[in-house]
């Protein structure tokens, strides 16, 4: 499956303002480009909302070689319940170590040369204080299951990736399509996963005709099938092909044309730009506050 490739995780963001600031300032990514919507995606991206909302694709580099995030963006909620389900991410960065320490962004030292902080909406990074690598600084993405020995049969066996580590003490399993892509590890809880409403998605590319025989595949395995193989639009760019799939802990899977997105993904010069236009243009806080109310909680 080594044309299958790991491409972005969804976060769900309430304060798009303080969040490009964690992105931009203390990690040092960069914007890679930024698009709004006037209604919700067909492939439920930016969850079950139908409303306005925005995407902005944020990494150390184009999509193409880099692992990123995608930040969704619904106009008038301003919160989500984390459940135990997204673990965290790890990167390294000494940078953005001195970044966080620079800015007094909350930081606590978890290990040797490794430390925890959070994005806002309470999201897990951990940094690993090296110098920050030329090829991709981001190393993996832990996810809780409640059962290894199933997910890694799910993750293997039907979607293709190679078991690179197995920790059976620590009930752990990092799991990825190759050696130099960022890593998947999978870590058992020993209980229910819990997704709350902050639950975000893992995407992976590949080759366009793969994703009806992945689809098929997961119909005759009895597997669950989100959204199935559906074309989306973005207004002035490529069209593509995705399909959403639910893992046996509900964790959410896009795989997508790696063709068309290919296209869809490229950089835009002026992601930065619009993203700070999207929030000066933004008076929603301005438009709660002024009436009495709270923007909702979802």
């Amino acid at each position: 499956m080594a044309l299958r490739r790991a491409l972005h995780f969804v976060f769900k963001v309430g304060d798009r303002t303080r969040t490009a600031t964690f992105y931009r300032d203390v990690l040092g990514m960069k914007i890679l480009r930024h698009e709004e919507f006037e209604e919700g995606c067909k492939a439920t991206c930016n969850g079950p909302y139908d409303g306005k909302w925005s995407k902005t694709m944020v990494g150390f580099g184009p999509e193409d070689d880099h692992f990123v995030a995608e930040l969704t963006y619904n106009y008038g909620v301003g919160e989500y319940r984390l459940g135990n389900d997204f673990l965290g991410l790890t990167l390294q960065s000494s940078q953005a170590v001195s970044n966080a320490k620079r800015l007094n962004w909350p930081l606590s030292q978890v290990g040797d040369s490794l430390y925890m902080t959070e994005a806002p909406g309470g999201y897990r990074f951990f940094l690993i204080d090296k110098e920050q690598p030329k090829c991709d600084p981001v190393q993996k993405v832990s996810l809780a299951v409640s059962d290894l020995q199933r997910s890694i049969h799910y993750w293997s066996a039907l979607l293709g990736m190679k078991v690179i580590e197995k920790n059976e003490d620590k009930k752990i399993a990092l799991m990825g399509f190759s050696d130099n892509q960022c890593k998947l590890e999978l870590q058992d809880i020993g209980g229910a996963v819990e997704h709350g409403t902050a639950f975000g998605r893992i995407a992976f590319a590949c080759p366009r005709d793969q994703l009806s025989d992945i689809e098929a595949l997961m119909k005759k395995e009895k597997h669950k099938i989100l959204t199935p193989l559906v074309s989306l639009d973005t207004p002035g760019k490529a069209t593509v092909e995705v399909v959403i799939l639910a893992d046996p802990d509900g964790h959410e899977i896009c795989f997508v044309g790696d063709e068309a997105f290919k296209q869809l993904s490229a950089m835009d010069p002026k992601g930065n730009e619009l993203l700070d236009e999207a929030m000066a243009a933004d008076k929603s806080d301005e438009w709660f506050a002024k009436h009495n109310k709270q923007k909702a909680s979802a």
